[in-house]
């Protein structure tokens, strides 16, 4: 007979809490922006009632941001894609005392981020009277399921083709004003992607309705074509790559925003069947 006086076994103790976290469709310009995640982050731990340490944010050439917020308790991390809205985020900490809540929905906040999913919350370092128990390995690697490259999708899925389309920001008014430097991207991005052009860079401007005033641009590839329209109105330069022969959408984006010098880009790449 169970005696009515039995206590719950006491919960396990463990030495962090690790939550990751994934902001979809954020601000692509806050992204781009060292000082502006780094305030971000400051804010969400702040939020928290986190002890700030202090911080270090690195910028990635053309584009992309690494950085963490050291606190007392831990740390915040983040790596940031401003080519595609998303930001990859850890929050650590070794105490009770960080409001998760709070920082999950400062940060959404503050990179303006329309979806969040927290990915997962972990456990770390669970210890019993004899230490810090050893966590069951998971044997079943479900990480080949998601390739890590475009070439390796590419190949597994049999596409047919590749579509990239590209949007820079804040170019240079002159390269995108200039017809002549318009096809002389496309000669050098064709280098570039190891692409043979069929026939001539056609570039012509459509200047009627000052919204979308600029030039636009068509090239015909063995492969398929590359086209694109510059906007005079806000110095953007949208750009469409579709080829059946791979190419590496990253290497095509970051060629690009470095000949019109635009602050940044965004980038959507699909799979053609």
């Amino acid at each position: 007979m169970k005696s009515n006086n039995s206590k719950p076994p006491p919960k396990s103790f463990a030495l962090g809490k690790h939550m990751t976290i994934e902001y979809y469709d954020c601000d692509p310009h806050i992204l781009a922006d060292t000082k502006l995640i780094e305030k971000a982050f400051l804010k969400a731990a702040k939020d928290s009632n986190a002890t700030i340490i202090g911080s270090d944010f690195h910028y990635f050439e053309p584009q992309g941001v690494s950085g963490f917020v050291v606190i007392a308790e831990s740390h915040f991390s983040v790596h940031a894609w401003p080519e595609h809205d998303y930001a990859a985020v850890d929050i650590f900490t070794c105490g009770d005392s960080i409001n998760f809540e709070a920082a999950v929905n400062s940060l959404k906040k503050e990179l303006k981020s329309d979806e969040t999913i927290i990915s997962s919350v972990m456990n770390r370092g669970i210890t019993s009277n004899n230490g810090v128990e050893k966590l069951v390995p998971v044997f079943e690697d479900r990480t080949h399921l998601y390739a890590l490259s475009w070439k390796k999708k590419f190949e597994a899925s049999n596409a047919w083709g590749l579509s990239t389309s590209i949007d820079i920001y804040n170019c240079n008014p002159e390269q995108i004003r200039d017809a002549e430097a318009i096809k002389e991207f496309v000669k050098e991005l064709c280098k570039k992607v190891k692409m043979t052009t069929h026939g001539e860079t056609q570039v012509e401007y459509f200047g009627k309705n000052e919204r979308i005033a600029g030039f636009s641009m068509t090239q015909l590839l063995n492969t398929s074509l590359i086209s694109g329209h510059f906007a005079n109105a806000t110095d953007t330069a949208y750009i469409d790559i579709f080829s059946c022969k791979f190419y590496e959408p990253r290497e095509a984006a970051e060629f690009a925003i470095q000949f019109f010098e635009g602050s940044n880009y965004r980038m959507q790449t699909a799979l053609r069947r």
